[in-house]
């Protein structure tokens, strides 16, 4: 589903990513892992258009979507899960959900079947509708950037450390949704600090140093490799 072909990005005069190349699979559930500072928000950012990609390629389901603007990216079926949630705090639950349907909406489709699609996914919004999304507890925010991601009728999902800065059983139900999300039909790429949860869901893995790819592998694989139990798993 998705292939990025030898991609570098730059900041500046910054090389923040050297020669990335790694793919997706339509229907998995893959992982970009490494430790802060790796480059792997520019690798999603450079997926959703947000960042060139110069030189390098990027094909979405066999097209490229390299140097594409982020809207038209979205259109294509690709939704980001930004670092922090990125919720709009004025606005409603119902508001922020809203506004990732602008996408198709125009074309006079109703949005019953992905709003229920998202409060079975995520009850507790349903509860809190109409509140303002800075009155949201950090966990409850969370699943509201996904559910607004969900909105957007994507058909990858991309997941910029959703199980940070929350607490451990949240995380726990964060991740038991990213797997009902994938099993619905919607591919996933997961971007984590959080090697052991996101290993333990995906089938495939990245491992991100200093802008390069070091190591891929089956994420079972990955999970019994000596050198990532060491750096990342704290073993």
């Amino acid at each position: 589903m998705l292939r990025l072909q030898n991609m570098d990005v730059f900041y500046g005069q910054i090389h923040a990513l050297h020669g990335i190349d790694f793919e997706v699979r339509a229907g998995e559930i893959a992982t970009l892992i490494g430790a802060n500072g790796a480059g792997k928000t520019t690798t999603l950012r450079a997926i959703s258009g947000l960042v060139p990609a110069t030189p390098g390629s990027i094909l979405f389901e066999g097209e490229s979507i390299t140097g594409m603007k982020a809207e038209r990216i979205v259109k294509r079926g690709i939704a980001h899960v930004p670092q922090g949630r990125r919720i709009f705090p004025g606005l409603t639950v119902r508001e922020n959900l809203n506004i990732a349907t602008s996408s198709w909406k125009k074309r006079g489709m109703g949005m019953d079947e992905e709003l229920a699609r998202v409060y079975t996914l995520f009850p507790v919004l349903e509860t809190r509708e109409k509140q303002l999304g800075w009155s949201l507890s950090g966990g409850e925010q969370q699943m509201l950037a996904v559910g607004r991601a969900l909105m957007a009728r994507p058909k990858l999902l991309l997941l910029d450390e959703p199980s940070l800065g929350l607490a451990p059983k949240v995380v726990e139900e964060m991740f038991a949704a990213i797997q009902t999300i994938n099993r619905e039909g919607t591919t996933v790429l997961i971007v984590e600090q959080n090697a052991v949860m996101a290993l333990s869901i995906a089938q495939r893995g990245y491992v991100l140093e200093l802008g390069e790819i070091v190591l891929r592998d089956s994420a079972d694989n990955l999970l019994q490799n000596e050198s990532v139990q060491a750096a990342y798993l704290g073993e």
